[in-house]
């Protein structure tokens, strides 16, 4: 990876070498899926969220555990079924006699990894206990407002909708996540090692971490330095103006929309070796930020069919 002298002031080179190590770590994983994994580390170094959405079997839980483990963070994994609590997610005042008075004892979100796997087989009650958390990085119970750790990653899961047993996440839920991003089945020879290799579950047990909390909050900071320029920033305000008023949306993207993509793309360049965002990175990213955000005329589901259309339709100047 060539990497620029700006981007090296940005990144010690200790750093910058991790993080490589880090994304080939998880490649060895999660086989066959390089896009899909720098899509990960770019939602994670651009402090949001990332929503995964596949049927069963396809990787996406192997995914947040690798992830997790390679990054040295603490980690913790939540099944959300249709009787989940909002309480079994954030936590619970119980009161203690002896004290007399009400303890508060976090639950699994106080953690800097989370993962919230098949995230819509939950009532829409229990997905909103999320929504605080993923927004304000902090989680408030019985009028006390609760810290959450930093760094703070919701990974999330969810099968397709039309799947048995399925809630529909809420629009006001779906823009609390980055990026939204499927795996897909994999090619043949990534199929053919996976088969013949050992268990994923075993090979994540014995992954030795690669970078920790101070690593990723350090990449977090360097991020945020990453140049885009006012023709850059043009371009994504065009990309903007033109879904809300492209065939077929009826509800284009907002403006804390524009804002993610322009994270997301400082984060890409990054991971790229760039201190500047070039349109190619945001082109890459549009889909991934823009289909889940979307809202169509006719129900169509939230695939990424709407979002390519609007990209083709803007030229770069």
């Amino acid at each position: 990876m060539a990497v620029s002298l700006s981007t090296a002031t940005m990144l010690t080179d200790g750093l910058r070498g991790a993080l490589e190590r880090a994304q080939a770590q998880v490649n060895s994983l999660v086989l066959g899926k390089p896009h899909e994994v720098r899509l990960a580390f770019v939602a994670l170094l651009a402090g949001g969220h990332l929503l995964i959405e596949d049927l069963p079997g396809l990787g996406k839980t192997t995914l947040a555990h690798a992830l997790a483990a390679t990054l040295g963070l603490d980690f913790q994994r939540v099944q959300f079924t249709s009787d989940l609590l909002p309480a079994d997610v954030v936590g619970v005042s119980v009161f203690d006699p002896q004290a007399r008075q009400f303890q508060f004892h976090p639950g699994p979100v106080f953690a800097q990894v989370l993962l919230a796997d098949e995230i819509n087989r939950a009532p829409p009650r229990t997905q909103s206990a999320l929504l605080e958390a993923m927004a304000e990085y902090q989680v408030t119970i019985d009028g006390t407002t609760h810290a959450l750790p930093e760094p703070f990653f919701v990974i999330a899961t969810q099968n397709p909708v039309d799947l048995s047993g399925t809630y529909p996440l809420p629009d006001s839920q779906l823009d609390r996540f980055l990026l939204r991003l499927s795996l897909g089945y994999p090619d043949a020879d990534a199929e053919r090692l996976l088969l013949a290799g050992d268990d994923r579950r075993d090979l994540i047990a014995r992954v030795l971490p690669l970078l920790g909390s101070e690593d990723v909050l350090a990449a977090r900071r360097a991020v945020q330095q990453v140049h885009a320029s006012e023709a850059l920033v043009a371009y994504v305000q065009a990309l903007m103006a033109r879904s809300r008023r492209h065939p077929g949306v009826r509800v284009g993207l907002s403006p804390r929309a524009g804002l993610a993509l322009l994270r997301a793309a400082r984060a890409y360049a990054l991971l790229l070796g760039r201190a500047h965002v070039l349109p190619e990175d945001v082109q890459a990213l549009f889909p991934a930020v823009a289909a889940h955000r979307l809202v169509a005329e006719v129900d169509a589901g939230k695939d990424a069919s709407l979002a390519k259309a609007i990209l083709h339709a803007v030229p770069v100047d």
